[in-house]
């Protein structure tokens, strides 16, 4: 018996995927509920995983472009282990450097560990000689991530075990450079913001946050928050918070452009933008003005598990009235962010550097973070755009604020 392994629908604009990645080779044995492979289309980075244990035979390769509904592949169920290619415990000679490398770096207990490994996070296993039986695996059935790895590696065990292998460099008349095509996401991201900076009037807006107080709040009372929640307290649910609060007296910047009207929403629809490794993506935290800190978190949390898992639907990219974007976490200082279209206004978070600031007619020293607002100026006042970045500052700097709403 076969199982046809298909294209999925993920969404009525999506009509192609690129079969990014097969995670085991042609003629292994695939057990239900493992992820075998994985697409990309212009909007979403899916998983598919096994109907049913069998025999995996590949019909279209990857890095090919396929319609959706269109089969790849099928599962014979009724093949016997014999007929599934038998995994060489001795490194074969068609085998590359990397790949022995690999095999030498795997015991014998973690021989399953690897053959879940996708072929990226091989390459990474072996060039930093990593041994990955310790390594914890965050993925679908305890498969090993490229996350996994860099957090190993940041940890600072991986840099113990790691060899550096000096070479002599490739001596050649001619520069050489590397070409590849852009994925389907990363096409999608260049049009986006090609479309936004040509179709809107945007306009930028900055300002200072002293966040002494939310830092106060937030260490009096993280451990109390993970001991009940579970869930780190982080900024981001201060700021989503604040957005709320300003879009509900501002409401121009919760509102689009159709058709030469103004459509103004009354939901607040606060897409978060998350740094992905095939590129930017902004899911969207539906109703966030009924949720409090812990639902915010747990929102966020969820979000970056299904980005990791390769698991994010369109659904969730879908609907969002607002962007907050955080670009301190990568040591950003200070930036102008992009609009994410149809969207009239986007929070730009970023480092929090303590500085020299005059409070009470004293210089003193306080935490402080620069926050950019960027705004379609064909809809929004620069006075609306400077006085709701100011209401946000003002949540923000007493968040004691937002909970008396005033």
């Amino acid at each position: 018996m076969q199982i046809e392994i298909r294209i999925p629908n993920v969404g009525e604009s999506v009509k192609e995927a690129i079969l990014a990645q097969w995670y085991k080779k042609d003629g292994e044995k695939v057990r239900k509920d493992e992820a075998i492979l994985v697409i990309e289309t212009d909007k979403v980075t899916l998983e598919i995983v096994a109907e049913a244990d069998g025999v995996l035979k590949i019909k279209v390769s990857e890095g090919e472009t396929v319609a959706v509904g269109a089969v790849v592949g099928v599962i014979e169920t009724s093949a016997t282990a014999s007929q599934a290619v038998e995994t060489k415990p001795a490194a074969a000679a068609s085998e590359t450097p990397s790949q022995k490398t690999v095999e030498s770096a795997v015991k014998p207990a973690d021989s399953q560990k690897r053959q879940i490994m996708p072929p990226s996070v091989r390459h990474l296993v072996a060039e930093k000689n990593i041994d990955i039986s310790n390594i914890a695996g965050t993925g679908p059935g305890g498969r090993i991530t490229k996350s996994d790895v860099l957090l190993y590696l940041d940890s600072g065990l991986g840099r113990q075990i790691s060899v550096v292998t000096v070479s002599e460099p490739q001596k050649s008349d001619e520069e050489s450079v590397t070409r590849k095509p852009m994925t389907p996401i990363r096409r999608r991201i260049a049009a986006r913001l090609l479309e936004s900076k040509q179709n809107t009037a945007m306009l930028t807006t900055f300002n200072e946050i002293d966040m002494s107080r939310a830092m106060e709040i937030r260490t009096q009372y993280k451990d109390i928050f993970q001991k009940k929640y579970g869930l780190s307290l982080g900024f981001m649910s201060f700021f989503v918070k604040a957005v709320v609060e300003a879009l509900k007296a501002f409401p121009e910047l919760n509102a689009f452009i159709e058709d030469g009207d103004i459509l103004y929403h009354h939901y607040y629809h606060i897409g978060v933008a998350i740094g992905a490794e095939r590129g930017l993506v902004v899911p969207v935290i539906r109703h966030a003005d009924k949720l409090g800190f812990a639902g915010i978190e747990q929102a966020i949390f969820d979000y970056v598990n299904k980005i990791k898992e390769n698991r994010l639907e369109l659904s969730d990219l879908e609907g969002g009235t607002f962007t907050v974007s955080n670009g301190g976490v990568y040591g950003s200082l200070l930036s102008t962010p992009i609009l994410n279209m149809p969207q009239s206004g986007i929070l730009g978070m970023h480092k929090i550097e303590k500085r020299p600031v005059v409070s009470d007619e004293q210089i003193v020293i306080r935490p402080m973070m620069y926050v950019a607002m960027s705004y379609d100026h064909r809809i929004v006042d620069g006075r609306e755009a400077v006085t709701f970045l100011k209401r946000i500052k003002e949540c923000v700097e007493n968040p004691e604020r937002m909970l008396m709403e005033i």
